[in-house]
């Protein structure tokens, strides 16, 4: 399962949530989104647990909770759904 981690501290690392979320099973990947500009967090992440039953519950254990003085938000990441119509050609 993919999980969505926002309203991080910006001081927040890929380890710091690895630690994090390992407590509640194995971790696949952990995705810290980086602004290429500043090179710092922009406050948001992935995680990607394999376990399904194991990620539901640190989604919601975690959501809401305090990391270094800020409540995160934590969230299963929705997979979009695709039709014919979203892709939009325009003709001159």
């Amino acid at each position: 399962m993919k999980i969505y981690v926002g309203q991080l501290p910006y001081n927040v690392n890929e380890n710091e949530l690895k630690e994090l979320f390992s407590g509640f099973g194995e971790i696949l990947s952990v995705n810290l989104i980086i602004d290429r500009h500043s090179g710092r967090s922009k406050g948001f992440g992935f995680i990607d647990m394999p376990n399904n039953s194991e990620a539901d519950t640190a989604v919601k254990a975690l959501n809401k909770s305090m990391l270094n003085g800020r409540e995160i938000k934590v969230n299963q990441v929705q997979q979009q759904r695709r039709n014919k119509r979203s892709k939009r050609r325009f003709r001159n």
